[in-house]
């Protein structure tokens, strides 16, 4: 077998999240200082809205039409360049930014980009399998250099500063490193192993390509029961890669916490978070097999009452510790939801459905619950922190730690355990 396909493939990987890295945490905090802190929630509900649609879209031009590794550098170039446009006009805007004007280039970009993250999945699961790997094996020691790839470029642009000594996660130049970034992954998708399309495929309808099929499983109890609460807890989702950067930075004017370290470089300790992830995957072949799916998602809501809880008691001095432990329980609030969840999925819906199912999984998480989540937060920063007399940011956070609390009883009351071993399948 050809262990430079590996190496290839985890190269594709690490580029993949770098793009996304670059912006998607610290973002917020460029907004904040172009007077657009209203409008946080806006921008990050966009990712959760083109994620309904755009994915279905790409796939099916990648099956039939393009194959998949011209089409995913060709998303790329697209994403690429609209977030250059948006650095760009960040740059001649200065301070005067316009919603109007930013908000379209940004949304432009993450319209393309979005798609990517199934595409690029699909490239690899294609090459690995046409090259004799095993892809339950051999794919997750690939993904993972992903995470690498996000981690390498949050830390460039927390530590990165332009000529006036002003770090890259508080300006655009972020957009320039992410579509920078892009730009290179569009010339090494052309390079990549081809993914042949089958234009023999059948076509589907406009229902089957949005998994309406999926939608039955609702006439079973309990997934109907799981898909509500993945819902209600994917609108934790996206909170905190919105408002934790502009949250720490917050305390650089805050005389008692002006020269810390953690104030004066929030993404690189919001990074603890995505090297928590890499950890929290290890753990869940075990939590799933001595805890069961019901324990293991509670444990995850649990953990995102930790995550935000510990945001509003901490801070960047002798708090900090605080600040790491919130870094830490990430890993476990993310991982044991998504994971555990996409693998319950798996094991309850019929073979005709799967994929339809892993779909109305991400639209109930990463789709509505992401976008209500993102909009319903920022009413609730905006009430506390943006439109308050005195800034009040740990109330925020307590309000976010009781709704993920709420939830956590709620779905520990509701919810039947199917028990540990494989479920029954549903169709």
């Amino acid at each position: 077998m050809n262990r430079a396909v590996r190496i290839r493939l985890i190269l594709m990987n690490f580029l993949q999240w770098a793009v996304w890295g670059a912006y998607l945490t610290s973002m917020g905090s460029y907004l904040v200082s172009v007077g657009l802190a209203e409008k946080i929630g806006l921008f990050y509900a966009m990712q959760g809205v083109v994620s309904i649609f755009m994915p279905a879209i790409i796939g099916i031009i990648a099956d039939k039409y393009i194959p998949a590794q011209k089409l995913l550098g060709l998303c790329h170039l697209v994403a690429g360049a609209a977030m250059v446009a948006a650095g760009y006009y960040g740059l001649a805007a200065g301070t005067d930014v316009s919603f109007g004007i930013l908000f379209p280039l940004y949304a432009v970009s993450v319209a393309f980009y979005m798609p990517t993250i199934a595409l690029s999945n699909s490239v690899a699961f294609k090459v690995l399998l046409r090259n004799g790997y095993d892809t339950v094996r051999d794919f997750p020691p690939v993904r993972v250099f992903g995470t690498v790839g996000f981690i390498c470029s949050m830390l460039f642009v927390n530590f990165m500063t332009d000529g006036n000594g002003i770090q890259f996660q508080h300006t655009y130049n972020q957009f320039f490193v992410s579509g920078a970034i892009g730009f290179v992954l569009f010339l090494y998708c052309m390079t990549l192993p081809d993914c042949p399309v089958n234009r023999q495929a059948e076509t589907q309808s406009v229902a089957d390509i949005f998994g309406a099929k999926a939608f039955s499983l609702f006439k079973d109890r309990g997934m109907a029961t799981f898909f509500i609460f993945s819902m209600l807890l994917g609108v934790a989702l996206q909170i905190t890669n919105g408002f934790a950067n502009p949250f720490i930075s917050h305390f650089k004017d805050v005389p008692e916490y002006a020269d810390t370290w953690g104030a004066r470089n929030a993404n690189a300790l919001i990074s603890i978070s995505q090297m928590s992830e890499t950890l929290g995957i290890l753990l869940i072949p075990v939590a799933m097999r001595f805890l069961g799916i019901k324990k293991v998602m509670l444990v995850a809501m649990i953990a995102w009452v930790f995550r935000f809880g510990l945001f509003g008691l901490g801070n960047p001095g002798d708090g900090v510790w605080m600040f790491i432990l919130s870094m830490i329980v990430y890993g476990v609030a993310f991982d044991f939801f998504n994971i555990s969840g996409a693998l319950y999925v798996e094991q309850r819906s019929s073979d005709g459905i799967k994929s339809s199912a892993q779909g109305l999984f991400m639209l109930m998480t990463n789709g509505i619950g992401a976008t209500v989540g993102t909009l319903s937060a920022q009413a609730v920063v905006n009430h506390f922190v943006y439109n308050a007399e005195v800034p009040d940011w740990s109330t925020a956070w307590y309000v976010f730690a009781a709704y993920a609390l709420v939830v956590a009883i709620l779905f520990a009351i509701c919810f039947r355990n199917p028990g540990k071993g494989p479920y029954s399948k549903v169709a």
